[in-house]
């Protein structure tokens, strides 16, 4: 894993830098690699791997604005956490499915707590799932999964790539899949949070990315899962309005 970190100002670099290893040290882990650029031309010239992204808004040059969205063009998965003082960006942040927004001056507390739910999603985005068929064993990131699927007997996997009958039933799903990514809306189905893009309150159906139509939801369940998993990376779109919520 490697963390980046973009400010022009070296002083929040620093502090960035000192909370991000007294995190991983009071947790006992090792603490991953660390790289730090002050203009946001230098982080896009980096070639190395880009998992978690902390980034400053305004910059010298090309704002974060700009960064966050050529990060995720490259990388839909790199998390991206945008540390500002100015709250008037956030509602631009979020188009780019910021993962959390962090106010100066930084609350060591809250840091932690953000770094935390977003080692919990780098870990289920990058987790390897088998898949078992009849006739083989397939792997396949915990994103590219977009949901499970019971049709009477029939257990279907669905992926970014293509569809896939399971050998496993829907309560091995339920077990297997990471619960910060993955919700059971109706006992057919179960849903990765990612690929949601639209729920429409009025039938009980999602829309998802895939144009899946699924039914009977459980509705307030859900959209409380949806705010207290997604905030701050995602949008929820509900009867056309669009919810954030951010920690």
């Amino acid at each position: 894993m490697r963390i980046l970190i973009c400010d022009d100002d070296t002083l929040i670099i620093e502090q960035l830098k000192k909370y991000i290893e007294s995190y991983f040290e009071s947790n006992h882990l090792k603490c991953p690699e660390l790289v730090s650029f002050t203009s946001g031309e230098a982080l896009l010239t980096d070639k190395g791997e880009k998992d978690i992204v902390f980034l400053d808004i305004e910059m010298p040059g090309m704002n974060g604005i700009y960064v966050g969205n050529e990060l995720k063009k490259a990388n839909r998965n790199v998390i991206v956490f945008v540390v500002t003082s100015y709250s008037e960006y956030l509602d631009e942040a979020m188009r780019f499915h910021v993962f959390r927004y962090l106010s100066k001056p930084l609350d060591k507390q809250r840091f932690f707590r953000n770094l935390k739910d977003a080692l919990a999603y780098y870990n289920s985005i990058t987790l390897k799932i088998p898949v078992e068929t009849k006739q083989a064993v397939y792997s396949f990131p915990a994103s590219q999964i977009i949901a499970i699927e019971a049709q009477g007997r029939k257990v279907i996997v669905h992926t970014a790539r293509q569809d896939f009958d399971s050998i496993h039933n829907m309560n091995y799903w339920l077990e297997k899949l990471p619960q910060n990514s993955f919700f059971q809306t109706h006992r057919s189905f179960i849903v990765n949070f990612e690929h949601i893009v639209d729920f429409d309150h009025l039938h009980h159906t999602f829309i998802k990315s895939s144009d899946y139509r699924l039914p009977d939801t459980q509705e307030i369940q859900f959209l409380q899962k949806c705010i207290s998993t997604i905030s701050g990376k995602h949008e929820v779109k509900i009867n056309g309005i669009y919810y954030f919520t951010y920690f």
